[in-house]
């Protein structure tokens, strides 16, 4: 298509407002523009066009038959336009929300509440994609990330849903009979990390344990420390929004809670590009991260 040849949308609109209104005063009204801008449109169209479209009559404005056969085709293709949007939107409301998250964010905090979600809104479909790799929002098809981070993702919205609130876990038996109250205290455990994961190293060196005099064993992700953990292999550092189950129901005990450092678990999406379904998830999220 040679859009040299195609006049400027704002020109054809101003047109076709004053065509269908009969003059300029309603159509300036109608885009919220002058009366001056809209007749100045109409002119630069006439000239681009070298036909006469509309001409004085009395105190309003009549087409000429060329002015009359034009603006019935605007109305068609803008119709047209207005058809394709209504249909594109209604595509992208119906179909399912792909939401890209960390396994044990998914297994251990969100899955055991989606229920209360598809409760309220049975209308919402949600597909959860778990995994570690990066993702890209917009090549990927996603509608929105939860990553574990301190919210720096450049170019991104990014909200934080609930902070780290680290605590340092450990199974019952593992602690029983001892005074382990803080991080030090608990020098003589193994410690289980996950290898990328040195945010949480750092969190218990500032609490005061020198980690290279500790026995440790490092695994690849957080579920298999997490695993490892509640088999009682030794003591790890996790948010508390994934371990929460588990210290309620006595199969892991909290040793002590942490300074948060400024890490969370955080939602993120494009600049402008939220589904009403999205705004909705979103809002359910925030609600039940609230603390009870």
């Amino acid at each position: 298509m040679d859009w040299s040849r195609i006049p400027s949308l704002s020109a054809l609109r101003a047109f076709e407002a004053a065509a269908r209104h009969g003059g300029f005063t309603q159509a300036a009204a109608e885009l919220n523009v002058t009366h001056a801008a809209i007749a100045q449109h109409v002119r630069a169209l006439e000239d681009q066009c070298a036909e006469t479209l509309m001409t004085r009559q009395g105190r309003g404005m009549r087409l000429t038959p060329a002015g009359i056969e034009f603006a019935a085709n605007l109305r068609e293709g803008f119709s047209l336009i207005a058809d394709a949007v209504d249909t594109l939107q209604q595509s992208s409301q119906n179909r399912p929300l792909n939401i890209s998250l960390t396994p044990s964010f998914a297994a251990n905090w969100l899955i055991p509440k989606l229920g209360s979600f598809w409760t309220e809104h049975p209308e919402i479909t949600v597909n959860l994609n778990p995994g570690h790799a990066l993702v890209n929002l917009a090549a990927d098809g996603f509608d929105m990330a939860i990553r574990y981070g301190n919210g720096d993702w450049p170019g991104l919205r990014c909200e934080l849903l609930t902070d780290g609130n680290f605590v340092v876990v450990a199974r019952p038996d593992l602690v029983d009979g001892r005074k382990i109250t803080s991080v030090p205290q608990a020098a003589q455990l193994t410690w289980l990390w996950e290898r990328m994961m040195l945010e949480h190293q750092a969190l218990v060196a500032a609490e005061g344990l020198d980690i290279e005099k500790t026995r440790k064993t490092v695994f690849e992700n957080n579920e298999l420390v997490l695993s490892a953990t509640r088999e009682g292999l030794g003591c790890s550092v996790q948010p508390r929004v994934l371990v929460e189950r588990d210290i309620a129901s006595g199969a892991l005990a909290q040793i002590c809670a942490l300074k948060h450092g400024g890490l969370g678990y955080y939602l993120i999406t494009r600049h402008g590009r939220e589904t009403p379904a999205l705004k909705i998830f979103k809002s359910w999220l925030r609600k039940v991260a609230k603390p009870a």
